[in-house]
């Protein structure tokens, strides 16, 4: 997923694909343990993902913060 598509959404919607994310981690993460990945790359790929979600959040609370003060 891009920065930039990413930075377009509001933020409950990056809290759902947040949510999701996590969730479809957890299932490559069961799958990989039980009977292996046909492309193991794709855990990283959602880490990755998740970790742009969550940088971005945190940037819009810090901007929220710095508002209000």
């Amino acid at each position: 997923m891009k920065i930039n598509k990413i930075r377009e959404m509001s933020s409950p919607e990056l809290e759902k694909e947040l949510g999701e994310l996590k969730t479809e981690l957890f299932k490559l993460k069961f799958s990989l343990a039980t009977n292996g990945l046909d492309n193991p790359m794709k855990i990283k790929e959602v880490r990755k993902d998740i970790a742009k979600i969550n940088t971005v959040l945190t940037e819009r609370k810090i901007a929220e913060k710095e508002i209000k003060a």
